[in-house]
């Protein structure tokens, strides 16, 4: 597997979530899901691109997952358009984990040729 595509996938990925949890809320992308299907399937697919970028960094990883899942929670009790709720964060942070978990497993246990 290619660390470095997984690198710019992880940071752009985070950066694209960055973007759509604090920029007014007309800006924010939308599907037909529920938001927390939303955010827990953006955290998702960042964690499992930050355990693939660094296998051997996966406490850091998590930290840097966990992290952001909050203070862009925090960031949004600033916002005048936005809302930081907890459940958010929570919905976020299991998500990114999850993420993370089968990112980890997938590079601890792929045919490496």
């Amino acid at each position: 597997m290619n660390s470095r595509l997984f690198r710019i996938l992880a940071w752009a990925g985070l950066a694209l979530i960055a973007f759509a949890t604090l920029s007014p809320i007309g800006l924010r992308p939308t599907s037909e899901l529920s938001p927390n299907i939303e955010r827990f399937i953006a955290f998702a697919v960042v964690g499992a691109a930050f355990a693939l970028a660094y296998p051997r960094h996966l406490w850091l990883t998590l930290a840097i997952v966990l992290s952001t899942a909050v203070a862009l929670e925090i960031l949004q009790i600033i916002s005048p358009s936005r809302h930081g709720h907890m459940l958010d964060a929570v919905v976020k942070m299991s998500g990114g984990t999850m993420g993370l978990t089968a990112g980890w497993l997938l590079q601890r246990f792929s045919v490496q040729r």
